[in-house]
């Protein structure tokens, strides 16, 4: 039994490593239209680069809120919402694993190529840490919130902002405005191709889906506390975002 067991967990890392790998280089192929057309018609289509229709800033400002020190930015791209982040008085420090989107994110914040599945970060070096808008570009995110917690300082919060695992996936059929068709593929696990935009993102770089209730255990069984959550977009939210934070050191 633990021999076949072992061999399960080894093929589902070379499944998440070969996807990981197809990711990479998935951004790393599209990474100037990524920042000149993507973003551009993201702030064009929600009415002006203020505009947040699916309240993904609006999430990362109350759940993130003001603080100071350290704040890992996991998965930054192109440093999109490092000023975000500075603005609320945090030091944004930003990984990723597309070279070429860093190539962006490097006149935004300071940054590192790195797999968030093994952060090159000291133990408990950071104040906080945000991922908004990637965790379904990484096949293994429990082992990443894993290194969430590990980096931390004990207090220290994660906030967590990204698609709604219930509403948004290869499974949902979002194209009516005012409802949203759910077909079977929910409960399972998996990676897909299929996008639930018209915006030409997922099709070019896949996306990992987790059911709500395996991604909320991916905080608390890597040892983080959870706080509050938000939803936001409608009339069916469009994204789910949570704040946890690494419980302090215990006191004698």
């Amino acid at each position: 039994m633990g021999s076949a067991l072992s061999r399960t967990n080894r093929g589902q890392r070379r499944a998440d490593d070969l996807i990981q790998g197809m990711t990479q280089a998935a951004y790393d192929e599209i990474a100037e239209w990524y920042e000149h057309t993507f973003l551009a018609d993201q702030h064009a289509s929600a009415g002006g680069q203020g505009a947040d229709p699916l309240g993904i800033r609006k999430a990362l400002d109350v759940l993130l809120s003001e603080g100071h020190g350290p704040c890992l930015d996991i998965g930054c791209g192109t440093g999109v919402f490092a000023g975000q982040v500075r603005g609320l008085g945090w030091d944004p420090v930003g990984v990723d694993l597309s070279g070429q989107m860093l190539r962006y994110a490097v006149g935004r914040l300071p940054v590192a190529r790195a797999d968030g599945t093994a952060l090159p970060i000291r133990d408990a070096s950071m104040a906080a840490a945000v991922a908004v808008m990637v965790h379904t570009d990484m096949p293994d995110y429990p082992a990443v919130v894993g290194e969430v917690a590990r980096v931390l300082r004990p207090g220290g919060r994660f906030v967590h902002v990204g698609v709604h695992p219930c509403f948004c996936g290869g499974f949902a059929d979002r194209g009516d405005p005012d409802a949203v068709v759910i077909r079977p593929g929910y409960g399972e696990p998996h990676w897909t191709t299929a996008s639930w935009t018209k915006r030409g993102l997922r099709d070019k770089v896949g996306a990992s889906h987790l059911p709500l209730p395996e991604l909320l255990r991916t905080f608390t069984e890597n040892g983080l506390v959870l706080d509050d959550f938000m939803e936001g977009g409608g009339p069916t939210p469009t994204v789910f975002a949570v704040r946890a934070h690494r419980l302090p050191a215990a006191t004698s």
